[in-house]
């Protein structure tokens, strides 16, 4: 029986292991690092981001939102605290974002939530003592996904100065297919609305389209496919495999110092 290309689970045999210590990681950096918690940019329960800050002067900072995976269907932020780690060694707040999860509520919903995340940074951001012209955004699968949504529509500017783009999800129709189809049941609608190939962006925005050398077939096409789609609109895109890493390492690896999915991030936030 062929393996689903998209069921991570089948194709990196320590997913349960890295989980495991991104959730650890995670933990410690609460302790840590000096952070605000659960500030909410919405009424719902969901609706909350926690910031994290470098130690020292807080005065006209970058700032960074983070968007977790997880197919728009599991994971928090709290999972993805460890981000802060590599963020705040770069001198920027991070601002990890928290958003509601399919099925329980529908992909327009969630792109609606990430973009009022967006717009709170924008807003107030400035009275943690960061600088809003200085933002950058990054996710990782299906929050690759969902930062796309924050770029813009090609007719105004997107307040983004840079994204970094994990092991993204852009062309939606695939996952209609795969093992998500009795999980989250994306729809037609949805496909059409909310695939990236299909959408125009801030042609300010640089992007990074990063995949692990080691993922699934579908992954790579995908980030040849969007950065091909973002190339013809004008905006600066620099597409990177990442040696050794799969779906799930690259993403650990974005808190760990040393490691080339660190590197990148680091290098958009201190851009």
């Amino acid at each position: 029986m062929t393996k689903d290309p998209y069921r991570i689970r089948d194709h990196v045999a320590e997913f349960d292991d890295i989980v495991a210590e991104i959730v650890r990681l995670s933990a410690e950096v609460r302790l840590r690092l000096p952070m605000v918690a659960d500030i909410a940019y919405g009424p719902d329960a969901t609706e909350t981001v926690d910031l994290f800050f470098p130690e020292g002067k807080r005065d006209g900072l970058p700032v960074h939102m983070f968007i977790h995976g997880g197919y728009w269907r599991m994971f928090s932020k709290r999972d993805y605290s460890y981000i802060a780690e590599t963020v705040t060694r770069a001198g920027a707040i991070a601002v990890i974002v928290d958003y509601a999860l399919m099925p329980a509520v529908r992909m327009a919903a969630i792109v609606d939530q990430v973009r009022r995340a967006q717009q709170w940074v924008l807003a107030c951001i400035a009275q943690y003592g960061g600088d809003p012209e200085r933002l950058t955004v990054s996710g990782h699968s299906a929050g690759a996904h969902l930062a796309t949504m924050l770029l813009g529509d090609g007719s105004r500017p997107s307040k983004i100065k840079g994204a970094l783009l994990l092991s993204g999800l852009y062309d939606l129709e695939p996952l209609q297919t795969s093992f998500l189809a009795a999980e989250i049941g994306i729809t037609g609608e949805e496909v059409a609305s909310f695939s990236p190939l299909t959408h125009r962006f801030d042609p300010a925005v640089a992007v990074e389209i990063a995949v692990g050398a080691e993922e699934t077939a579908p992954f790579h096409r995908q980030a040849e496919a969007f950065a091909l789609h973002l190339q013809e609109q004008g905006l600066r895109v620099r597409r990177t495999a990442v040696t050794n890493a799969n779906h799930m390492s690259i993403v650990r690896d974005m808190g760990l110092l040393g490691t080339d999915a660190a590197g990148l991030l680091e290098d958009l936030v201190s851009r």
